[in-house]
């Protein structure tokens, strides 16, 4: 019962061992000289065909067999696109809009006279737009009207206060 062995549970476990240290490396040999130049270039092998046979590029595509009792191949037609729209019936518009809230009596005149012009060449060319540029039109003179109104309005208005003495220069000045 000296020998102590492992399955011996009084005893207790040995110490693992620890691993032995690595061997230092050995010299490395010298890295071969370098061939000399090639007489001539190198040949390179032709590139590798394309899988499926699919052509290279810039090859025409053959065309596919066709089979009996097949559907022929679809016929694709662009969508049919409508008569385009008349840019001056648009300008007409937006002109006409611009002369009602931002610039007063020099939009309107150009929605008006953009509008007519734009009718007129409706009725030539049967291209749409007819109602942008009847509605420029229409915008276009109301906005013009209201403004020549609220001018004359003013201009009235100003001239009623000046006749009946209560706004005078002589009354503002002398009496500051």
């Amino acid at each position: 019962m000296s020998d102590p062995t492992p399955e011996d549970p009084t005893q207790p476990p040995a110490p693992p061992t620890p691993p032995a240290a690595p061997e230092p490396p050995a010299a490395q040999p010298a890295p071969p000289a370098q061939p000399a130049a090639p007489a001539q270039p190198p040949q390179y092998a032709q590139p590798p065909q394309q899988p499926y046979g699919q052509p290279q590029y810039g090859q025409p595509v053959p065309p596919s067999p066709q089979y009996p009792g097949a559907y022929p191949p679809p016929v694709y037609t662009p969508y049919p696109t409508g008569p385009r729209t008349n840019p001056l019936a648009i300008v007409s518009l937006i002109s006409s809009l611009v002369g009602l809230f931002i610039i007063p009596i020099i939009a309107s005149i150009v929605g008006v006279i953009t509008g007519h012009i734009s009718l007129s060449q409706i009725k030539k060319t049967g291209e749409n737009g007819h109602g942008m540029a009847l509605a420029g039109v229409i915008i276009g003179w109301v906005s013009l009207g209201l403004w020549v109104i609220g001018i004359i309005v003013l201009i009235w208005f100003f001239a009623a206060l000046a006749s009946s003495g209560v706004l005078t220069y002589r009354d503002y000045y002398y009496n500051s």
